[in-house]
């Protein structure tokens, strides 16, 4: 998801207050509620961009969803972004607040796509070679199954990408036998 600047401006802001009040983890918690939530379910999204339904009705319907769930700061932060207009760009601050704390705590995503779930030998390797390239830092995987890689994994970190698939390999394959290496003599 691409994270707007305004989102990234309310993403830090909630974290410097969480830091100064000594929630970091717990707001750190509720926003990948948040995040994990406004990601399943689009009903919720929409609503949250609708410039039709009133803040009130929004508030109200926020709070059945996370009420209990997330802690009263976040409840608060999230009422002051309806009060405000920028509730809409609610799943957007919680993921950007997932991204400045990742950056402030070392921590890299690296998004592993495979042909079928992987097994625990197969995340520890992925893992051990993320962690070789970038030493000093944490890897935190975000698995999901692509059958169309036929076999294999596409690991990104970043803008760096380790392509062991099965169907990239088949296609270099393809591309080398549709070169015609034959030169006819004249």
């Amino acid at each position: 998801m691409n994270v707007s600047p305004v989102a990234y401006r309310y993403a830090r802001s909630l974290m410097q207050l969480a830091r100064e009040k000594g929630v970091m983890e717990a707001v750190r918690e509720d926003m990948l509620l948040v995040a994990s939530t406004c990601a399943e379910n689009i009903d919720l999204r929409i609503m949250l961009r609708s410039p039709v339904i009133k803040a009130d009705m929004k508030n109200k319907v926020l709070g059945r969803v996370f009420g209990g769930n997330i802690g009263h700061m976040t409840e608060r932060f999230i009422a002051i972004l309806v009060r405000k207009g920028r509730e809409g760009i609610l799943p957007q601050i919680a993921e950007g607040f997932q991204n400045v704390y990742r950056m402030e705590h070392d921590i890299l995503m690296a998004e592993v796509r495979s042909a079928v779930p992987l097994g625990d030998e197969a995340r520890a390797q992925v893992k051990k070679m993320a962690e070789e390239r970038h030493p000093g830092k944490s890897i935190l995987l975000k698995e999901s199954v692509d059958p169309s890689l036929i076999g294999g994994v596409v690991v990104r970190i970043g803008d760096e990408q380790v392509d062991a698939s099965v169907s990239r390999r088949l296609s270099d394959l393809r591309r080398k036998f549709s070169e015609n290496p034959y030169i006819p003599e004249i």
